[in-house]
């Protein structure tokens, strides 16, 4: 089964360590209800990057042998395979530095998995010159928001000056899940490419506002033109297809339709 981030979402302070089963997918004996194993794809999660698709079941070839295997999708765009019976991952995953936070009382991971393969499905980050726009008052809007967001890598925590969330919370690979072409052994899955900025605020009224219970309030929302229309390049979602017996990604093609961007001459908005 998967499970959600730890709450709140965005602030830890008040639940120390990696928060252990949150943000995992997590095997249970049905006959007795004893975990038998479980993998965390986020320690301490600050990002609402919960596990949102569910675990998928497959048979994949290791060495010439067939392998049960588990496949969990991740909304910061990741594919981690692992070993159905042990939950040991199929392909390396290393635990890699990453930015701590400035917010007293928050004490982050020093770390975060990050599987070697297969590659991620979704960019790192968008800088302010890559800030798409139809107009040019659009594109000097959502550079000027880009520009104005702290950024240190996928996992820059909440600040009270703002962060860029790309991915963000809503994904890389979110509710919708993964298929199985279990001929080719192959996940096929959407991939959204949409950035988001979160903030935190000290709280003024102990009673009222999200996060209660902790010192801060959170704001966050797409990061969007004056029009409307996402600040990254298109496409803004994806379809992606993976091999599993090997981590190679087989293709990937826009998913979905604007006829009026199309009309535009936007590239990447039409499949």
């Amino acid at each position: 089964m998967p499970t959600g981030s730890a709450a709140p979402d965005y602030f830890g302070g008040q639940r120390p360590g990696d928060n252990r089963y949150a943000n995992s997918v997590v095997a249970l004996r049905a006959t007795t209800g004893e975990v038998a194993w479980h993998f965390q794809v986020v320690h301490h999660d600050v990002w609402d990057y919960d596990v949102a698709a569910q675990p998928t079941l497959v048979t994949v070839t290791r060495d010439g042998a067939t392998v049960p295997a588990v496949v969990v999708a991740t909304k910061q765009g990741f594919l981690f395979v692992l070993h159905r019976e042990t939950g040991t991952p199929l392909f390396p995953v290393e635990e890699r530095p990453v930015p701590q936070s400035t917010v007293p009382g928050e004490v982050l991971s020093p770390t975060q998995p990050f599987p070697v393969l297969p590659e991620p499905l979704h960019p790192f980050g968008i800088a302010p010159e890559d800030a798409f726009g139809l107009t040019d008052a659009d594109r000097a809007a959502c550079r000027a928001l880009l520009a104005g967001l702290d950024w240190r890598g996928m996992y820059t925590p909440p600040g009270f000056d703002g962060n860029l969330m790309y991915p963000g919370y809503a994904g890389g690979i979110n509710w919708g899940g993964v298929a199985i072409d279990e001929h080719r052994r192959w996940a096929v899955m959407n991939v959204m490419r949409l950035p988001f900025q979160v903030r935190l605020h000290r709280r003024t009224d102990p009673g009222r506002g999200n996060q209660l219970g902790t010192p801060y309030e959170m704001t966050r929302s797409m990061i969007a033109s004056p029009s409307g229309l996402p600040c990254s390049p298109p496409p803004w979602s994806t379809l992606v297809a993976v091999d599993l017996d090997t981590g190679e990604k087989r293709w990937e093609v826009p998913l979905g339709r604007m006829p009026a961007l199309v009309r535009a001459g936007v590239p990447g908005v039409e499949r």
